[in-house]
C-alpha cells in the first residue's frame, strides 16, 4: 500500500518541526547553564588567617566609615574580665570608662555575665575597621575578634582600594553564594 504524498509531507513536517523544537530547547538550556556558570558573582572578602591588622581597612575603603567591620567569634571567646580586644594595654582599671577602652569609637559593648565573665558585642554602626581590637585580642587573648567585609555595605568595587594596599594579600575574591571567610572555616555564612 503506497503512502499518500500528503501524509509523507505531513510526517516530514512534524518530524522536522520536532527536531527544530528539540534543538532550540537544548540550545536554550545549554545557553542558560553557560550564562549562569560564567556569571557567578564574585565579591571581595578578607581572609582572617592572612590579616596582619595594618589598620588600612579603616582609611583606604572608598566608604566612610569602612565596609570592613570587626566580627566576634563567640564560640572562640573566653569571655575574659580583662579582654585584650576591649581594654587598652596598661589600663589602670578594668572598667568600661572610655580612657580604658582600646576601640577609638566605642564599638565594643561589654556586658557583665557572672563573675569573672563578660560578653563583648560589636556595635557595627560604630566600627570603622581599624583592627585595634583585633590586634589586641590576638596579642593578649584567643583571637576571637577578626575583620570581615560586610556585603550589605560594600560597593564591590572592580578594584578594591583596600586590596591594592593590603600588605599581606588578605583581600581576595570569593563566590557571592559563600561570601564570608570565618575564622577557621571557609565560606560559611555569618
Amino acid at each position: 500500500m503506497a503512502d499518500d504524498p500528503k501524509d509523507l509531507k505531513r510526517r516530514d513536517f512534524l518530524r522536522e518541526g520536532l527536531r527544530t523544537v528539540s534543538a532550540l530547547a537544548l540550545g536554550g538550556i545549554g545557553g542558560m547553564l553557560g550564562a549562569r556558570a560564567g556569571s557567578w558573582e564574585m565579591v571581595w572578602q578578607l581572609d582572617p588567617e592572612k590579616c596582619v591588622q595594618c589598620e588600612r581597612c579603616a582609611t583606604y575603603c572608598v566608604l566612610t566609615p569602612s565596609a570592613v567591620k570587626c566580627v566576634h567569634a563567640y564560640d572562640v571567646c573566653g569571655y575574659c574580665q580583662l579582654c585584650g580586644g576591649y581594654h587598652r594595654p596598661g589600663a589602670k582599671t578594668q572598667d568600661t570608662a572610655a580612657e580604658n577602652q582600646l576601640c577609638p569609637t566605642g564599638a565594643i559593648k561589654r556586658t557583665y555575665v557572672e563573675n569573672p565573665y563578660y560578653e563583648y558585642t560589636i556595635i557595627e554602626e560604630n566600627c570603622i575597621g581599624c583592627a585595634k581590637c583585633v590586634q589586641g585580642c590576638g596579642s593578649f587573648g584567643n583571637g576571637s575578634l577578626y575583620l570581615q567585609v560586610r556585603h550589605d555595605r560594600c560597593l564591590n568595587c572592580n578594584e578594591c582600594s583596600i586590596a591594592t594596599v593590603c600588605p599581606s594579600g588578605a583581600f581576595t575574591r570569593v563566590p557571592a553564594d559563600r561570601p564570608y571567610i570565618l575564622k577557621g572555616k571557609q565560606g560559611e555564612s555569618l
